[in-house]
């Protein structure tokens, strides 16, 4: 999890362009409630692979919780991930 968010974090909010795993993507980082909730939207260019997940910062830790997808598949985008 320590990977996960550090790489998380250093991601810039709004949209901007990135790769992972030999694939380009759009990417969107929103964050709402004054930063204790935020979305990750991913798409690839090619219209081929769809990212979504949400994490929470509570008082015990974060907690992310993908949309629809294997919380494996998550992280490693997430770790992969290059901002162009």
């Amino acid at each position: 999890m320590d990977a996960f968010l550090t790489a998380f974090d250093a991601l810039p909010l709004g949209t901007f362009r990135g790769t992972a795993h030999g694939q380009s993507y759009i990417v969107t980082r929103s964050s709402f409630a004054r930063g204790k909730a935020e979305k990750l939207v991913a798409e690839a260019m090619d219209g081929s692979d769809y990212i979504s997940l949400n994490l929470y910062r509570l008082q015990n830790g974060a907690a992310f919780r993908p949309c629809e997808m294997p919380e494996e598949k998550v992280v490693a985008f997430v770790c992969a991930l290059t901002v162009l």
